[in-house]
């Protein structure tokens, strides 16, 4: 619903994480830009300032007006073969030096820029366009004269914003006011941090309670906030009234705020704003992921350098031959312009423009739909991936929660026994609702069974209140919401929660009768089996974190004024809170073996005066401006100890489809699988064994927990003896050993056919990809679907992202996008293995194109005693690289050497290409020795076959190269498209219909004779047929991998 509205700034220039912002503080005093320092905002009052801030305005753009075309041009010429281009064409300027006419070396760059030029202006433009459409974004702002317009660009810190349901927050804000009944409203944050689902926010409970809107201007307050910082998920500030009698002071936190780029989901809020432009959260924590460069370009760079250096080379031998007489510094010079065919200009814009044809193949393959090619500059890398590292809740698994197992100590439900869990809840309210008089001499079956019966319905009524889930009610065309809502309609309610966990377990006490039917900030509703509403007022709630891993709830049940302490959470901090069990530790791991998410619930009973005491201390934690989130744990935890353990549920999250022929073909190719997960280790290791990520042969070896150096020492010693089997380890041990023994746990990890690491933050994750890159110098490949992916996603040579549950960051941060992770299978097997290949097809014979030229340049000027005189002036020589050649070589990216269906079939061809053979020394050697024996050939054969005019060798061995580069285009390819064969005859037809302006160079009466057809045909058999005889041996007797196949 947000995707077509711009929220997220794409690129900003300067990162202000605290990493930067420590670094370079004299730098930012200078700029006019001072250190971030916490700031008083008073309401309605912008001009009531003690600091400038900045204009709230979002600028993804890399140039302006006046930068545009210097920034463009310095950014493309900071490369040394570039610069050397430009050097060359300007040195056409000197008289001595010019060899031909200018337009010779000037019209080939002249394009290469205009190319480069125009594709960043249109993506200037469109970051223009994008930033105007949000910096124009109307708002109602409320002041003195009533409620006015404003434009985004134009909001000030200070002031008082009104945003509708469905817009876009403008700027970090804190939340006043709102139209919503219930006192709150609901946030779509997916732009911002990447989840999908709502997130509740809490507007200041003083500005709330005043009758009207415009009240916000009459009252005297200000807000006292933290610096800027890149932190979205906390908050802390302070909101003070200083006209009431005492002044109010309320403690602020991230439940108060509502940041740029979210959307309000519900009702009419109105807030004061906080910070603006590049100050604000979401722009913060936008950079610059790091400019990938592929491997494959990489390594033709490395190939030009070597040209570059064969360039000096000849030309210094040139000048030799000729005895360094005269100016010999300048015919160096000379020579240099002569054979600067030897690089080719025109291999950069073939390779780009290559790139531009895979990725819109890809886009198109209907067997991956909805795949997307963020980055077209990388698409080679997907055929020569050697290590996977992929996250598992939501890319391995679907982040589908379905409720699978109750367990209470005794007795555990499963799904084919929840009808019993169904009657036992039924059983304690009929008995209530009749409430019967006390029966003496209870039998002990009965005694037995009301005991399971209270015990299955305190565990369950725990689930239905501990929960940060919300019903809303939407109208279904029959019922309006507000009836919907008034009446509890079943059919019109929708659950709403930060996390699929929390609204499985809330559908799954549905099923048993206790239904969630309304929650506010204050209150909760539950309807039991006969249709009772049950009324409980939330006291205090303590939402889930990663540092706490539980959330809990403290509800008073109106009904009997008792109050109640629930809380939920992982086993590991749970078991030091609950009191002394002996069935906790074994049967978490038992559901945790069979792939079941693990929580444990427990309560306590609280006193009015206990929970008093509480809330005195609690309140005044909050409202610590220092170190407040400490003191508010503390205070919490004199809560959390002895609780009474209720239940265990297992949640469990389904493998995605087709998740295990996917890693089987993945195996099959040679690529290592790592999966690094979030998850605990038993979980971990189940999903690994679920989605045949270690086979049934492997053995599992699961590291010990390990805190110091002597530990890591032992246990990596303990590891070393084992073979071939797959690791399993915990992110605290991985920190462990990668501090003290990282060479050593690098190096026996890289040997393990799979590595699952559990407990993984998300640093740990890039830190895992980046450590792979510098031990093995292989490429890294990582897939997300979720924001702590992100890190990983941007360090790997290659990063995938599934578009999940979880939302789009991921997605958005990747090169590329798939929708499901089978899709990845063939993304790598079939596109990562025909960009390689068609790739190094089309760099090696962009290359051999210019090196015959050049070649038949030294022989000419070796043959005329070393003359530094070009053998084709004009436009013969802009001709060959262009509209004779360029269709025929260009359509290289098209050829395939098996069809996609044989690619998936056998990945073990995928297996060939990590050894880099398409592109190697080897074969460039080859395409140099052919170049070199084609060009020699072609030259000598022109000079002795012609008779008396040099204007004949011209004709006949331009004419022969011409030939000779469309036979080898058609020798090179081993699967005819058709669009190869319109190539073909267009050049030919092209060259034929040119030669009647070329009489400047060629003489066309003597081209319409058999001697010169004759000749033309002998030249171009003996520069090709050896080829083609040489090729059909080496398929007879040698045939490559693929070939067994495809015949």
């Amino acid at each position: 619903m947000t995707d077509n509205i711009p929220l997220q700034p794409v690129r900003q220039k300067k990162r202000m994480d605290s990493k930067h912002r420590s670094g370079c503080c004299e730098c930012l005093r200078c700029c006019g830009r001072r250190d971030p320092r916490p700031r008083t905002v008073w309401l309605g009052h912008p001009e009531k300032r003690d600091q400038r801030y900045p204009r709230n305005v979002i600028n993804n753009q890399k140039y302006n007006f006046f930068t545009f075309l210097p920034g463009v041009l310095f950014n493309q010429f900071k490369y040394f073969f570039n610069l050397y281009f430009l050097l060359l064409a300007c040195s056409q300027f000197v008289v001595e030096m010019r060899l031909g006419a200018l337009y010779t070396y000037w019209v080939p760059l002249g394009f290469v820029l205009a190319v480069t030029v125009i594709r960043e202006a249109a993506e200037e433009i469109r970051c223009y366009m994008r930033d105007k459409e949000v910096n124009s974004q109307i708002y109602s702002k409320l002041t003195a004269r009533g409620t006015v317009k404003v434009k985004s660009s134009n909001i000030q810190v200070g002031d008082l914003i009104i945003v509708e349901k469905n817009q876009r927050v403008p700027a970090d804000m804190i939340f006043l006011r709102t139209s919503e009944k219930n006192g709150s409203c609901f946030l779509r944050t997916d732009q911002l941090d990447g989840e999908t689902d709502w997130k509740l926010r809490l507007p200041v409970t003083c500005t709330q309670r005043l009758p009207t809107a415009s009240d916000l201007l009459q009252i005297r307050s200000y807000i006292y906030a933290e610096e800027p910082n890149i932190d979205i998920h906390n908050f802390v500030g302070t909101f003070t009234r200083e006209d009431s009698d005492p002044p109010v002071n309320e403690s602020l936190s991230i439940e108060n705020t509502l940041w740029a780029s979210t959307v309000i989901a519900s009702g009419t809020v109105v807030g004061v704003v906080l910070y603006t432009g590049r100050e604000l959260r979401s722009v913060m924590n936008t950079s610059n992921p790091r400019s990938k460069i592929g491997l494959f370009d990489l390594e033709v760079n490395c190939l030009t350098k070597i040209l570059f250096g064969a360039l000096v080379v000849v030309s210094l031998v040139m000048v030799a031959l000729q005895h360094f007489a005269g100016r010999w510094y300048l015919q160096i010079i000379r020579f240099l312009l002569l054979f600067s065919n030897i690089i080719p200009i025109s291999l950069r814009v073939n390779l780009d423009m290559g790139k531009i044809v895979y990725s819109w193949v890809i886009r198109r393959d209907s067997k991956i739909p909805g795949t997307v090619v963020r980055s077209s500059t990388i698409p080679e890398q997907l055929g020569r991936i050697s290590y996977l590292l992929t996250d598992k809740t939501g890319t391995l698994t679907q982040n589908e929660m379905v409720f699978k197992r109750l367990h209470l100590g005794t007795v555990a439900y499963g799904l084919d026994s929840m009808d019993e869990v169904q009657s036992h809840i039924f059983s304690i309210y009929t008995q209530q609702s009749q409430d019967p008089p006390a029966v003496k001499g209870l039998t002990l079956a009965t005694k037995v069974r009301k005991t399971m019966s209270s015990r299955v319905h305190e565990a369950v009524k725990a689930i239905a209140l501990c929960h940060n889930v919300t019903p809303v009610y939407e109208s279904n065309g029959v019922t309006d919401q507000a009836e919907a809502e008034r009446h509890y309609e079943d059919s019109c309610r929708v659950y709403q929660a930060s996390s699929p966990d929390e609204v499985a377990l809330v559908q799954w006490t549905e099923s048993v009768g206790l239904t969630l039917v309304g929650r506010d900030q204050s209150s909760v509703q539950l309807r039991t089996p006969g249709g009772h509403i049950l009324n409980f007022t939330i006291l205090q709630i303590f939402p889930f974190t990663y540092e706490s891993k539980r959330m809990g709830i403290i509800v008073r049940d109106e009904s009997t004024g008792e109050i109640t302490f629930y809380m939920k959470g992982a086993d590991v901090v749970m078991a030091g809170i609950v009191q002394y069990n002996d069935w906790l530790e074994e049967e978490c791991g038992n559901m945790a073996r069979e792939g079941l998410r693990v929580l444990v619930v427990a309560k306590k009973s609280l006193t009015e005066e206990q929970y008093q005491d509480f809330e005195a201390r609690y309140v005044q934690a909050k409202l610590s401006v220092h170190d407040r989130s400490l003191k508010v744990a503390t205070v919490i935890e004199s809560l959390e100890m002895e609780m009474e353990l209720l239940c265990l549920t297992g949640v469990e999250d389904q493998l995605q489809t087709d998740v295990r022929p996917t890693l089987e073909t993945l195996r099959n190719a040679g690529i290592k699988v790592w999966m690094l997960t979030g998850d605990k280790l038993e979980t971990a290791t189940c999903t690994a064994k679920n989605a045949h990520l270690v086979t049934r042969t492997q053995d599992i070896h699961i590291f010990r927990l390990v805190t110091n150096r002597g530990e890591a020492h032992l246990e990596l010693n303990a590891f070393r003896r084992k073979h071939d089997c797959a690791l399993v380890i915990s992110g605290d041990s991985l920190e462990v050993c990668l501090k003290y023994y990282e060479y050593e746990f690098m190096e026996l990890a890289c040997q393990c056919p799979a590595v699952v690491c559990c407990r993984c933050a998300p640093t740990q994750k890039a830190q895992i990809v980046r450590l792979l890159q510098e031990r093995t110098g292989k490429l890294t490949c990582a897939v997300g679907d979720g924001g702590n992916d992100v890190s990983m996603i941007q360090e790997a040579d290659c990063g995938v992202g599934v578009e999940g549950k979880e939302g789009k960051q991921a997605s958005l941060a990747a090169d590329f996008s798939i929708t499901q992770f089978k899709h990845l299978g063939r993304l790598l097997m079939v596109h990562g293995r025909n960009s390689y290949k068609r790739s190094a097809a089309l760099s090696q014979f962009v290359i051999h194109r210019s090196l015959c030229i050049s070649t038949m340049q030294a022989v000419f000027s070796s043959v005329f005693y070393f003359a530094s005189v070009p053998l084709y002036q004009g436009f013969l020589i802009i001709g060959y690289s262009t509209i004779y050649t360029m269709f025929p070589v260009f359509s290289l990216v098209l050829d395939k050497d098996v069809k996609s269906e044989v690619a998936m079939l056998y990945p073990e061809l995928y297996k060939d290409l990590l050894k880099g053979r398409p592109l190697s020394y080897k074969t460039f050697l080859i395409w140099v020795l052919i170049s070199i024996y084609q060009g020699s050939i072609i030259m000598y054969g022109a000079l002795l076959l012609f008779e008396s005019e040099f204007v004949h060798i011209v004709a006949i061995s331009f004419t022969s190269l011409i030939l000779t580069e469309l036979l080898m285009v058609a020798l090179t390819i081993q699967t005819w498209h058709w669009l190869m064969i319109v190539a073909e005859l267009l050049s030919l037809s092209c060259y034929i219909a040119s030669l009647v302006f070329l009489h400047e160079f060629i003489d066309v009466y003597f081209i319409a004779t058999l001697s010169f057809l004759w000749k033309v045909t002998v030249i171009t058999l003996v520069s090709c047929l050896p080829l083609y005889v040489l090729k059909y041996l080496r398929r007879r007797f040698s045939p490559p991998s693929y070939s067994k196949l495809t015949s």
